[in-house]
């Protein structure tokens, strides 16, 4: 596999080259086109560099992008220091101007579609296992497209790492098995997505793991935990699902880092445009990327940003598990993200209105919004939320039934679960996710029967009052 060169074409070894780019003989030189002779950077594969030819006759009317000067023969602009983006523009570039394959001078970010690597020579395996070597060696491990995707997630975090997995779920199960040892304690809130309690409740037991559940903002409750078990993590959700509690993050990572606690904060809910965690002193910021960073309902991935060695620590168990996104499904997230600060700013916007009408309805007996001041966290998201969310929960006046006269009479918004997407999604938690629960249990953790979740897409926003004010006629 030594590199050679034969009549008007290039060879390379595989591993000295893109993940994306065939090693195999460029199909022009086959076809009797001229082609320019390329070397690829050891350091990083992805990158192609021009270099002179050897033997090899080539075209030299074109430069290369890559090379000092620019087309017009003035020098090439400085490559764009990406962390000092703004949200809206860290959308776009971040992750994507620098380090990733470049094919064909494609603009976007291709999709590496495959599930391994391979390699020149045992000298470079060797340079690999030792660090020496940056590149991919199998799929479960890393993939160019995800490491963009993961770029993308850091920046706009301004997180020191980032992990991107399979789901939302993945994120935070990993994350848990990974940071909280046999015998460990967790403590967490009670306003949370019921699968993540359902994993902390009935799956952690098992590894003699404790979990204490407080209310959100309970700094009495929190404390007494942290004096009574050797606390490993502190979770929470902030806004929460589905009553929208937001937490006070700063006071809480104060009170957990005193006693050496770990705090993952899962922001979903927020996304990085209106609230960064980290900022706040969280160690860790989860995503149901699943949600508002892909934000059209087509692809499933979860994402985990924040110190370098807390993430690292959770990579090393992902590898193991192998929850790994694929390549596509992370294209898709990458492609979403682009328009993420435009898409979150009219869900803000709508949400704000919609929950403001809400509040003045007749037949609304309570809205949970955290931008109205009714609600319970209201001076809390003031302070480390730019804007509220796209979510807004609502009590209709009535049982279950009266409520489900009104779900049954939209028109506008599906009748599904999930958030976060470009189309209006509406359900009842306590038919939806908790119906098997019965009343009681239902009862015993806060999901009324009569609660509705509105995840407010991007449409109109008087088209969709105008189908909210129809259906309440029905109850």
């Amino acid at each position: 596999r030594m590199r050679q060169t034969l009549g008007n074409s290039c060879f390379a070894g595989a591993a000295d080259t893109p993940a994306c780019q065939s090693a195999r003989q460029p199909r022009a030189s086959r076809m009797g086109l001229t082609m320019k002779t390329t070397r690829y950077n050891h350091s990083r594969p992805g990158m192609i560099a021009t270099q002179p030819a050897r033997s090899v006759a080539v075209a030299t009317a074109a430069k290369d992008r890559t090379q000092a000067t620019s087309a017009n023969g003035a020098p090439a602009a400085a490559a764009l220091d990406q962390t000092k983006f703004l949200p809206s523009t860290a959308s776009v570039h971040a992750g994507e101007r620098s380090g990733r394959p470049k094919v064909a001078d494609a603009l976007t970010t291709p999709i590496v579609q495959t599930s391994t690597y391979w390699f020149h020579n045992t000298q470079q395996v060797i340079d690999y296992n030792e660090g020496r070597l940056d590149s991919h060696e199998y799929g479960r491990y890393g993939n160019p497209t995800v490491k963009a995707v993961e770029d993308k997630i850091k920046a706009l975090e301004g997180a020191e790492d980032c992990l991107v997995s399979a789901s939302g779920m993945n994120a935070v199960t990993t994350m848990l098995l990974s940071l909280v040892p046999a015998g460990g304690h967790i403590v967490t809130t009670s306003d949370c997505y019921w699968r993540t309690r359902q994993f902390m409740q009935t799956f952690l037991p098992k590894m003699n793991i404790g979990v204490s559940v407080i209310a959100p903002n309970d700094f009495g409750a929190l404390q007494q935990a942290l004096d009574q078990h050797n606390v490993s993590l502190f979770f929470s959700e902030s806004p929460t699902n589905p009553y929208l509690r937001c937490i006070d993050i700063a006071k809480i990572s104060m009170l957990c880092h005193a006693k050496g606690a770990v705090v993952c904060i899962d922001s979903t809910f927020a996304t990085p445009i209106n609230s960064k965690a980290l900022q706040f002193g969280a160690d860790l910021v989860l995503h149901s990327a699943t949600k508002y960073l892909a934000g059209h309902n087509d692809v499933l991935a979860g994402a985990l940003a924040g110190k370098h060695e807390l993430v690292e620590k959770v990579r090393t168990f992902h590898h193991i598990m192998g929850g790994v996104v694929d390549p596509h499904a992370a294209y898709l997230l990458l492609r979403g993200m682009k328009t993420l600060d435009l898409r979150v700013e009219r869900h803000n916007r709508s949400a704000m209105e919609i929950a403001r009408r809400l509040s003045e309805h007749k037949k609304i007996v309570r809205v949970w919004y955290p931008g109205l001041e009714s609600h319970p966290d209201h001076a809390i998201a003031k302070t480390q939320m730019g804007g509220f969310g796209g979510v807004v929960s609502f009590e209709v006046q009535g049982d279950l039934w009266d409520c489900a006269r009104f779900i049954d009479n939209v028109q506008l918004p599906y009748i599904a679960p999930s958030l976060g997407g470009v189309e209006s999604l509406i359900e009842m938690p306590a038919v939806q996710s908790y119906w098997s629960f019965g009343p009681e249990k239902r009862a015993s953790i806060g999901i009324k029967e009569n609660l509705v979740r509105f995840s407010i897409g991007v449409e109109n926003v008087e088209d969709v009052w105008a189908d909210l004010a129809q259906a309440l006629e029905h109850v």
